[in-house]
């Protein structure tokens, strides 16, 4: 594997580096003396979807939809319970161990919190060039120290923090590192989990520019996940919604802000924000709260807090259909 990134002009056969297919991951509930299994949490309940090489697709949803497990089983950081995931053409479930740890290189973590993320007793040299030793990409000495110092000048910082330890950092900063040790193995696919979340706004727009230039200039994938699509609007290529463990719609990011055909959609593009104050939106507000993914309603999964709901909507479940231009939408009034 090259030591340095390599400039984006090689093109692929397939189109899409990531492909989902009916991904599942639900967590036991034990309960009693014996600890058996009285039920299960359906975090993650038949999941599909594609991700194409060099873009972003944004996964976004209220906390505990499923977009981080998602994220994880994805990885395979967490066993899924059931489904297929092709990473470049590999199904990553039917690698052994062994196997998949040959692949980690190409699929790297930005996760949220920029204090927690980082080890606080290594300094940002171990941290940024640990997994280059790890995997033999470079060997440790001066060679490890250039590409550590050159990755860190990718990322804004000066090659002397090197020797620094993260609570020497500001938040923003720290995020940069988080940042450099993702891109320091040249991987195809980053997961960024939240990354801008724990961030003051004026930082959160500099940790945003700083990935797309990123991403122009490398061609690398993200898979970038956020509570609200106000986040995602400017990074992403397409905008995927989730809504207790299931994805309800997903289509380009531009067709998505501007015709949502999902009431949930609708709503949460009703919550952002406008800043010019002439302007006025009408707020849908949605009514009651998000049911339990320990016994998720039968038929469709938002129909407890639709405000177009009917009764054929508590007793079929949707699926997601292609209504033109690859808009997708799981709701009965386009089935």
């Amino acid at each position: 594997m090259s030591v340095a990134l390599k400039e984006v002009g090689v093109v692929e056969a397939s189109p899409n580096l990531v492909e989902v297919e009916g991904l599942v991951k639900w967590f036991p509930v034990r309960a009693g003396v014996f600890r058996r299994v009285v039920g299960w949490i359906k975090a993650v309940d038949d999941v599909s979807f594609t991700i194409r090489r060099g873009e972003t697709l944004g996964l976004v949803g209220e906390s505990g939809c499923g977009k981080t497990t998602t994220a994880r089983a994805i990885l395979r950081l967490i066993e899924p319970t059931r489904g297929r995931v092709l990473f470049d053409g590999i199904d990553l479930m039917k690698l052994d161990s062994r196997q998949l740890a040959r692949m980690r290189p190409q699929m790297q973590v930005i996760f949220q919190d920029p204090y927690g993320s980082l080890n606080p007793r290594h300094t940002v040299m171990e941290i940024v060039g640990e997994a280059l030793a790890y995997h033999g990409i470079v060997k440790r000495g001066k060679a490890l120290e250039e590409r550590v110092a050159e990755l860190l000048d990718m990322v804004g910082l000066s090659p002397q923090h090197m020797r620094r330890y993260p609570h020497e950092f500001s938040g923003g900063q720290r995020q940069r590192i988080g940042i450099a040790r993702a891109l320091a193995t040249s991987p195809k696919l980053i997961v960024c989990d939240e990354p801008v979340s724990a961030l003051d706004v004026s930082i959160q727009s500099q940790i945003l520019n700083l990935l797309e230039d990123l991403q122009a200039r490398f061609g690398v994938t993200y898979l970038f996940i956020a509570h609200g699509l106000h986040v995602v609007k400017h990074i992403s290529n397409r905008v995927g919604v989730m809504y207790l463990g299931k994805l309800i719609e997903v289509a380009d990011s531009e067709e998505i802000y501007a015709e949502p055909l999902h009431p949930y959609t609708q709503a949460l593009i009703s919550a952002i924000p406008i800043p010019d104050p002439r302007r006025k939106r009408q707020r849908l507000i949605l009514q009651g709260d998000v049911p339990s993914p320990l016994n998720p309603p039968p038929g469709c999964r938002f129909w407890t807090r639709c405000p177009v709901m009917t009764d054929a909507c508590k007793e079929t479940q949707p699926v997601l259909k292609d209504v033109g231009r690859g808009h997708q939408v799981a709701c009965l009034r386009y089935s």
